[in-house]
């Protein structure tokens, strides 16, 4: 019990989600796979409610920085037409790609940041986790290789 506790604990650090967790579960843990695969990607898809409102209230507080707000009012403007063209789709590979940084935290601050459809987004990036949830179990177990 204390293992999954511990994993469960690397799945919500910020950067690492389940990119961190799954590995050590099964690499080092010598979990299930598909057991850890299943635990860890609910996990790190149940986050996501939670890290929406988070990055709410952030922005929030940060808009009323004025340097702040003319940089996010900058981003939002340059990159509308892509989200606006792309968002579903592109928020939720964004997501997909099993690399640092690029989990449930950031694709919520994307979404938050260009005021995406909270629904169509959670769906985007719950799709864009179990993605790489996938691809990370995949390469954890051995399946393929990611270079």
């Amino acid at each position: 019990m204390k293992i999954w506790i511990y994993l469960i604990f690397i799945t919500f650090l910020p950067g690492i989600e389940l990119r961190g967790s799954i590995p050590i579960a099964i690499l080092y843990y010598k979990e299930n796979i598909l057991l850890s695969f299943v635990i860890i990607t609910l996990v790190n898809i149940l986050l996501i409610p939670i890290v929406f409102l988070l990055w709410h209230y952030i922005l929030i507080l940060a808009e009323k920085i004025p340097f702040i707000k003319r940089y996010l009012d900058n981003i939002q403007g340059r990159a509308s037409r892509f989200i606006d063209k792309y968002g579903f789709l592109g928020l939720m590979l964004f997501v997909a790609i099993p690399l640092p940084g690029t989990g449930a935290y950031t694709g919520a601050f994307a979404a938050e940041i260009f005021k995406m459809n909270k629904k169509k987004a959670f769906i985007a990036v719950a799709m864009g986790v179990i993605i790489a949830g996938v691809i990370v179990t995949l390469a954890s177990a051995g399946v393929i290789s990611i270079k």
